[in-house]
């Protein structure tokens, strides 16, 4: 049996291989963004979506900074506050006279359960 299967690895019914037209395509309109190491990311929106349902800033997948469409003034990164520890937010949220209240409580508890009293 010389030749082969001509079909073989495609689906019946399926086109000319390479087929580029599989429907009609919605218009879209891309828009630019750009963030401040100069990146471009391009986004696309249906062409019915109105102007200002379209974000003005982005965060850029290539570098997570913000990038806006502004090309010659990209947003600049927001100040990052520094790592809080969870003793920290506690101490923003007693005052002093709390925090020695709770402390003492806390250690009267203690002191009760291991028949200290």
């Amino acid at each position: 049996m010389a030749g082969g299967n001509a079909i073989r690895g495609t689906r019946v019914g399926s086109g000319p291989m390479g087929e580029q037209d599989h429907g009609i395509h919605a218009e879209r309109n891309a828009v630019s963004y750009w963030d401040a190491m100069g990146n471009e990311t391009v986004r696309l929106y249906a062409a019915d979506v109105p102007e200002e349902e379209i974000p003005e800033t982005i965060d850029s997948p290539t570098t997570g900074l913000p990038a806006g469409r502004d090309k010659a003034n990209p947003p600049m990164v927001a100040k990052t506050e520094p790592y809080k520890t969870h003793l920290a937010y506690v101490k923003e949220r007693r005052t002093d006279e709390e925090a020695q209240q709770i402390l003492e409580d806390a250690i009267a508890r203690h002191r009760a359960q291991r028949g200290y009293v």
